[in-house]
């Protein structure tokens, strides 16, 4: 779904959106928050009750991954690329390891 798409979606499903609403953690940020909603929007049909947080502990890792910089396994990280495929995060974050900070000082 484009950006678009996504406002038009959650203007015809009012209810569906401020249900996903109440999901939103006091210490994500706006930017945070849009994109880890997008997250849900657009896998919540795979994911109904009984099975919602699964999705939104899916929803979690990869916006702790793309925001935080977590690592978690590369079978759950291929799962929740594939389910963010087409979200568009502007200006993501930049994380390095501690090596590679080391490796560009000398």
């Amino acid at each position: 779904m484009a950006d678009g798409d996504i406002e038009e979606f959650i203007e015809q499903n009012r209810h569906l959106a401020e249900l996903i609403d109440t999901f939103r953690s006091i210490s994500e940020s706006e930017k945070h928050w849009k994109s880890r909603r997008e997250f849900i929007f657009r896998n919540i049909n795979d994911y109904e009750d009984p099975h919602l947080d699964h999705l939104l502990a899916l929803s979690m890792v990869w916006a702790n991954n793309v925001f935080l910089g977590c690592r978690y396994s590369p079978v759950l990280l291929d799962k929740v690329k594939e389910m963010a495929e087409g979200i568009v995060v502007l200006d993501p974050p930049v994380f390095k390891t501690r090596d590679e900070i080391v490796k560009q000082k000398h």
